[in-house]
């Protein structure tokens, strides 16, 4: 194959990589590939069915308080094999005390932000290809490994050429293959068995499915996510209390996102919070106040 046609191939994969989530485009591409479909359904089912058949076992044997923290363990273990949609399900619930219990909830936070990263050389390939230069003359430093793992990406440490110390943003691979045929297999679950659920969701089950999808696939372009927060920094700049870090384009592609590097904690951390001579209930009531203003003036909201 020429270099020409090798271009060709890259331009097209990308355009597939971030064309928008449509549900129509998926089915379509799924249509003629039921052994994909019935693989994953097969390790979906068998991997969450085991875990139900456990809870059931801990009930009828009334191990269930013995067993919590273990089943939470492994719910949180499930999750991350399933991969990237599921551990978004994951992350969802974790923000949610109302309708998960502690023990659950306490692993499914993990996943925020401590998932096992995927390799050093692929990312950094991914890197150079995004960037279209060598590592080496991109970052003067970077971390050997990355610093934290999420559900879509992993997180780099370093130093630009010119100084500036930055978070390098990089994407995990064919995370368009695989959420597409999660959503497609989700998509068809709701509307086979949506109807027999015991919720009053006042609405087709498919249409959370396609908002999720459709918020999956912006997420997948770091171009749009810069964007976003660009904009979000401007309808904060004149507010001193809330700090949003700069996108540095140039080291920067849909696939790749370089911003600032900013110190930090956990807002639950409260004990380095109040070691740092800052009360932690000021700091919510600034989180409370900017949430309302995105919701009621801006329109714009940072979830």
């Amino acid at each position: 194959m020429s270099r020409h046609q090798d271009s060709q191939t890259d331009r097209k994969r990308e355009e597939t990589q971030f064309t928008p989530y449509s549900a129509e485009a998926i089915a379509q591409e799924y249509r003629y590939k039921p052994w994909q479909l019935f693989g994953r359904a097969f390790v979906i089912i068998w991997s969450l069915g085991l875990f139900l058949l456990s809870l059931l076992w801990d009930k009828w044997t009334k191990q269930e308080e013995a067993n919590k923290y273990q089943r939470a363990s492994e719910l949180r273990q499930i999750l991350t094999r399933l991969g990237p949609t599921f551990i978004k399900v994951g992350q969802a619930l974790s923000t949610r005390p109302d309708l998960v219990r502690k023990d659950f909830l306490d692993e499914l936070v993990k996943l925020q932000d401590q998932l096992p990263p995927f390799d050093n050389d692929i990312a950094f390939a991914l890197i150079e290809t995004e960037l279209g230069m060598p590592v080496e003359k991109a970052y003067r430093e970077i971390s050997p490994t990355p610093v934290a793992a999420a559900s879509l990406g992993q997180v780099y440490k370093a130093i630009l050429p010119t100084g500036e110390e930055v978070a390098v943003k990089v994407q995990r691979p064919g995370l368009r293959a695989l959420l597409s045929l999660d959503l497609y297999l989700m998509r068809w679950a709701a509307q086979k068995f949506g109807r027999l659920l015991p919720l009053n969701l006042g609405h087709d089950l498919t249409l959370i499915v396609d908002e999720f999808g459709t918020k999956l696939f912006e997420e997948i372009d770091y171009q749009n996510e810069g964007r976003n927060a660009e904009k979000f920094a401007t309808n904060f700049q004149n507010n001193p209390e809330v700090k949003v870090p700069s996108i540095y384009w140039r080291y920067s592609g849909r696939r790749v996102l370089t911003l600032e590097w900013i110190d930090g904690y956990k807002l639950t951390d409260t004990e380095n919070i109040k070691a740092l001579g800052l009360d932690p209930n000021s700091i919510v009531k600034i989180g409370v106040t900017s949430g309302l203003q995105q919701l009621l003036e801006h329109g714009f909201f940072h979830a």
